[in-house]
């Protein structure tokens, strides 16, 4: 009997890919590519009934019962008529595959595949249109009951936490370690003047960016799903306006233009979901949890190891400071 060396991540071929895809969902002609390798490997499924995507989560990453509540979340989207990626149930009605690979057990799941294509800078109804589904999305998600096998987001998930874990990341750079630190405590601060107790929960995306939705003409797909969890849903209003404030020094647009863009889309939110003042008045009080959150999430993950290089951390935090300062006061 050959041995192998262990392994704790391995690319699984696409060939026996296909040939899985092929016999357990009853594809004709199915062809295999990997695409993207990141907290998952994920694949293009093209064959003669169409395109799919083959998504192999890292089994140091998601487990079974985690990415099982993912995938009834879409399926509950679906039935809702939300414009979402959804996961393919198999011949015999099994939604996850189980694969024996070199490192041990991994978990797939085939999904439909996005129509359209990222766009990075939204025209106005794509703006409006993207608001009225994400509100859509928040109607179905505020309703299910939470599984137990995500997580929270809260001031601890997304600030303390994170603090602690990206100590040695700011080696560099103690004075802006010691401006998060202070922001942290001026984020706390505010959120216990307010009657956070009204706010609105339920499943959050926690990623509403552009690469993570596809436009075709006016009409949006969501799609990656991968960091859901469980918390106030203007956190996802925070992550799409932490994008708007990010693509002004990137010189996408002004910050005339990005403020515009965004009650556009609040607009479009409005009309399938109402929204409170208190909720609107900390989106920028959010955003830095949502950056912390990531940067945590890097110090755990051997694939974005470098995002957390105290060189790098310092430049982007840098930035960050700039982006949020003037509202954290």
């Amino acid at each position: 009997m050959s041995s192998f060396f262990p392994a704790s991540y391995s690319t699984l071929s696409p060939d026996a890919l296909a040939s899985l895809i092929s016999k357990e969902y009853g594809l004709v002609d199915t062809r295999c590519k990997l695409i993207l390798r990141g907290v998952g490997d994920t694949y293009l499924i093209d064959s003669k009934d169409g395109k799919y995507i083959l998504r192999v989560y890292r089994n140091s990453h998601r487990n079974k019962a985690q990415i099982q509540e993912e995938t009834d979340l879409l399926l509950a989207l679906k039935e809702a008529e939300v414009p979402v990626s959804y996961p393919i149930i198999d011949l015999s009605g099994k939604v996850i595959q189980s694969l024996n690979a070199p490192e041990g057990e991994r978990q797939a799941v085939l999904f439909s595949y996005a129509p359209g294509r990222v766009v990075l800078v939204l025209n106005e109804n794509q703006l409006y249109h993207l608001g009225n589904e994400m509100a859509r999305f928040h109607n179905v998600s505020s309703q299910i009951k939470p599984g137990g096998n995500r997580w929270d987001y809260n001031l601890d998930t997304t600030l303390f936490q994170p603090l602690e874990m990206l100590k040695s990341a700011f080696a560099e750079d103690p004075e802006g370690y010691a401006w998060i630190q202070q922001s942290a405590k001026k984020i706390e601060n505010k959120l216990a003047e307010l009657n956070t107790s009204q706010f609105s929960t339920g499943y959050c995306h926690y990623d509403m960016i552009p690469k993570n939705f596809h436009f075709e003409g006016d009409s949006v797909t969501f799609f990656d799903f991968d960091f859901m969890g469980y918390g106030w849903l203007v956190n996802d209003i925070m992550t799409f306006w932490t994008q708007l404030r990010l693509d002004t020094p990137f010189g996408r647009m002004t910050l005339e233009e990005a403020d515009k863009s965004y009650l556009t889309f609040l607009e479009g939110y409005s009309a399938f979901r109402s929204i409170s003042e208190d909720e609107l008045k900390v989106v920028p009080y959010l955003g830095l949890g949502f950056w912390l959150y990531y940067s945590g999430f890097a110090t755990t993950h051997d694939t974005f190891y470098h995002f957390v290089d105290p060189g790098h951390i310092k430049q982007r935090y840098a930035m960050v400071r700039n982006m949020l300062e003037k509202y954290l006061i």
